[in-house]
């Protein structure tokens, strides 16, 4: 385990501050969102302690809440568990993604990064350091941007956990959670690969709403995963012909 100098290092580095300032910005929509879904684990029948160990260690909004309808149905478990796995499949792509960075470190630490990888952190991380180098200061941003997302979405799920039974149903936070959750959305289209997969999964999801079970859902996460990673790949191949036409690749 780290000590408390070695921690305390990291927290003074420009590095780790400049990835706390990039996901600051961020973190309002996130805290709205994870406040929503500590509410809804709750009111959706699950224990307090459940919805804790939740929250904790599964530490996917998106699957906590696909899965939510589903428990609340009595839906069966390879149901509930393959909705979860289809919603999480993302992070395989980003883990993948992330594997050149991290490589050279320990086991464990890449095991505790691939547990705090989340979809904002791992955007601001492509778009600050687009090319891996194993370089201190790409792990240090790295965490700056990852922890300042645990904390933004844990506190804020921990409190509506703790708050659902005195939280009335009038007030709509999920309305204001799905507001949140937009502007974080509408804040991602400048980059075209993901808006497409937005658009791709929107739609899909709209054209399948009649499925039972929010199996639209599952579909239209599949659908924005394939369609994501085939772009990603053509536009490799894109960028590899134009350096090769270039003479900047042999």
């Amino acid at each position: 385990m780290p000590s408390l100098a070695r921690v305390q290092s990291m927290l003074t580095q420009p590095a780790f501050r400049e990835g706390v300032r990039d996901m600051r910005a961020v973190s309002l929509g996130i805290a709205a969102w994870g406040l929503v879904t500590g509410v809804a684990m709750v009111k959706s029948g699950l224990s307090v302690q459940l919805a804790l160990a939740i929250s904790l260690f599964v530490f996917a909004g998106s699957a906590q809440l696909a899965a939510l309808p589903l428990i609340a149905a009595g839906a069966p478990l390879w149901l509930i568990l393959g909705t979860a796995f289809c919603v999480n499949l993302r992070f395989v792509v980003f883990s993948a993604q992330m594997r050149p960075y991290f490589e050279q470190v320990p086991r464990w630490r890449r095991l505790a990064y691939g547990y705090l990888i989340g979809d904002l952190n791992q955007v601001l991380m492509i778009r600050r350091h687009p090319h891996p180098t194993h370089d201190p200061q790409q792990a240090q941003y790295f965490l700056g941007v990852s922890l300042t997302n645990w904390v933004a979405w844990q506190i804020p799920s921990l409190l509506g956990i703790a708050m659902a039974q005195h939280i009335p149903g009038s007030w709509g936070l999920a309305f204001a959670g799905t507001l949140a959750l937009l502007g974080i959305v509408l804040s991602l289209l400048a980059d075209r690969t993901i808006a497409g997969v937005i658009i791709v999964a929107s739609a899909l999801s709209a054209l399948l709403f009649w499925l039972p079970l929010r199996l639209n859902l599952v579909a239209a996460i599949v659908g924005a995963l394939i369609v994501g990673m085939a772009w990603e790949a053509w536009s490799s191949r894109q960028l590899t012909a134009n350096a090769v036409l270039d003479g900047t690749k042999p």
